[in-house]
């Protein structure tokens, strides 16, 4: 027994015999005090062998361990299923030309010809061709974007291109002028209707034509200078120089003219002569 032990006994005793005493106040006076020692015994056998116990609590997990070694490689699996047929390549060079054939036989006598409508018609044809031929050609040289060009519209003296571009006046007419042209100068109700009836086509409202008072305030006159003396179409009211800056003339899908300011932004027509083009 250690000493911790053998302190706890005495001190239980000496408490034991005091509440003793307590209690049978007399007795105790008469009998002398004793004090009882407990010594411990001798180490007994050791016992037998308990039942297991049951599992305690999973420990932490330890660190992992080092990679063994490679294992054999296992046998190759049976092919799986075919996949999505992929996109298709790029078409391959033309290969060489066969053999001719052998010749077929005759076939049957055809219709007596009667050529001359037909020669007409291919005549017709081989014209508006070379026309159309002739327009492309023009529309390049005319314009570095074609795409800018709504169409053209020709009367048997004029083409009229439509340049849906938005430019100043005086920067409109050099574009033109660059081309080979003007700004559409009508000169006429045919060439007025023309030109009304193109940009009502193209789905526009107004576009500048070759009309201005730049020179001579009120003295209107086209754009290569010749004088206005036989036709004009302007608009109830106009030209009134609103605000003392409308120099310039723009055509509106209804054929009138107004008088504008120069320095606005716009699409508008150039005019070429037919036997130039």
């Amino acid at each position: 027994m250690t000493g911790e032990n053998l302190a706890s006994c005495l001190l239980v005793t000496v408490l034991g015999l005091i509440l003793v005493r307590l209690a049978d106040g007399q007795h105790m006076t008469d009998e002398p005090c004793s004090v009882q020692i407990l010594v411990p015994g001798l180490k007994g056998e050791a016992g037998e062998k308990g039942e297991k116990g049951a599992p305690g609590r999973p420990g932490r997990v330890g660190p992992p361990g080092d990679a063994g070694p490679p294992g054999i490689k296992g046998q190759k699996g049976v092919m799986g299923r075919y996949g999505k047929m992929g996109p298709s390549g790029f078409k391959g060079l033309k290969g060489d030309m066969g053999d001719p054939g052998p010749k077929g036989s005759n076939g049957d006598p055809g219709l007596p010809c009667e050529c001359a409508p037909l020669r007409k018609m291919i005549g017709e044809m081989d014209n508006h061709v070379a026309q159309l031929t002739n327009e492309l050609k023009f529309i390049k040289n005319a314009l570095p974007s074609p795409a800018a060009v709504a169409g053209i519209k020709e009367t048997d003296s004029k083409v009229y291109l439509l340049v849906k571009e938005e430019k100043r006046y005086r920067d409109a007419e050099s574009y033109c002028q660059g081309r080979g042209g003007h700004l559409a100068m009508p000169k006429d109700a045919a060439a007025n209707r023309a030109i009304a009836g193109y940009i009502a086509e193209a789905g526009l409202s107004r576009v500048y034509i070759g009309i201005n008072d730049l020179e001579r305030e009120g003295h209107f006159v086209y754009v290569e200078l010749s004088p206005m003396t036989t036709f004009s179409r302007w608009r109830e009211g106009e030209p009134n120089n609103a605000y003392e800056d409308e120099d310039c003339v723009e055509l509106v899908s209804s054929g009138e003219w107004v008088d504008v300011s120069c320095s606005l932004t716009m699409y508008f027509v150039c005019e070429f002569d037919r036997d130039r083009i």
